[in-house]
């Protein structure tokens, strides 16, 4: 019986252990090694860590959490959980064993959608992005395409306009756009193509051109693609836990779900997924599970 389980060792469970192995609670983190930034080269936006390769900054955290003893991590997946009549949640895991615990973090994050582009595995992490906000500053003022079909596609497209004038919308076929919308990418210098991409090509994971079903290649030096997300465990889902619209976990106050004990923090949970965000929510709910620990422990 452990204190907490944390499903998930990014910056949200890992910055959780830390701030609950501080607490002295006997805490379990089981990870199966895919995170979301897997492809990416560097971390961005996080305060005295900015530039840092996500491996090396995952390794950090684990190192720190060494010095506390009630910490455990095990590299195994959580394949299941239940939350039992007495309120505690059993939780499978990969290799077949069951652990129990009086509290669940699940930090498992999302996955992105891949735009099913040949090519695109090549350049995703290092030309190919799905944030501006993490990638816009190294392409600054470059060239730059956005793949997105609808709202999506003019929201990403006009919110790129932070970093870069050079803007085109591929829309991959039919753009799904109003006219309104169409009038106000074209006041804002962004030109649209909505033939088919059918393959992205350059050199040593660096794009240089978007190819397409008809008409000339477009020379771009990145592209920034919005095809939404979804969620890289299901425990959420079998949890019973409310979903909103971008399809993610509908949290309360510090990262609170509907089911008592249960907490959600990191990209599984909020709109705004940045990694020192994520390592917010982490201590945010280790803050109220400790608390509830506390009330509970007390006579």
């Amino acid at each position: 019986m452990y204190d907490v389980v944390i499903v998930g060792a990014g910056p949200a469970g890992l910055s959780a252990a830390l701030m609950l192995g501080r607490c002295r609670r006997t805490v379990l983190v089981c990870d199966n090694g895919r995170p979301r930034n897997a492809a990416s080269r560097a971390l961005h936006g996080y305060l005295t860590r900015d530039g840092i390769d996500p491996r090396e900054f995952r390794s950090m955290g684990r190192d720190e959490l060494r010095q506390y003893e009630t910490v455990e991590l095990r590299d195994v997946a959580a394949t299941d959980a239940q939350c039992e009549a007495n309120g505690q949640f059993r939780v499978t895991l990969a290799d077949g064993s069951l652990v129990r615990a009086r509290k669940l973090l699940v930090a498992t994050g999302v996955c992105d959608n891949l735009p099913d582009v040949r090519g695109i595995q090549e350049f995703y992490g290092r030309s190919v992005f799905h944030c501006p906000y993490c990638d816009g500053w190294e392409l600054r003022d470059q060239p730059i395409a956005i793949h997105g079909q609808g709202d999506r596609g003019v929201g990403l497209a006009l919110e790129l306009t932070a970093w870069s004038h050079d803007l085109v919308l591929c829309t991959d076929g039919a753009a799904e756009i109003s006219e309104d919308d169409r009038a106000r990418l074209t006041r804002n210098g962004i030109a649209i193509r909505e033939e088919r991409v059918t393959a992205l090509e350059g050199r040593d994971g660096i794009l240089e051109r978007i190819l397409f079903s008809a008409g000339d290649p477009l020379p771009r030096r990145a592209m920034f693609f919005t095809a939404g997300q979804f969620q890289r465990s299901e425990l959420a889902i079998r949890l019973g836990c409310e979903f909103n619209d971008k399809g993610t976990v509908r949290t309360g106050k510090y990262e609170s779900t509907h089911l008592p004990g249960l907490y959600v923090a990191g990209d599984a949970s909020r709109a705004v997924q940045w990694v020192i965000v994520a390592a917010a929510e982490g201590a945010e709910a280790a803050f109220a599970i400790n608390t509830d620990l506390i009330k509970e422990d007390l006579k």
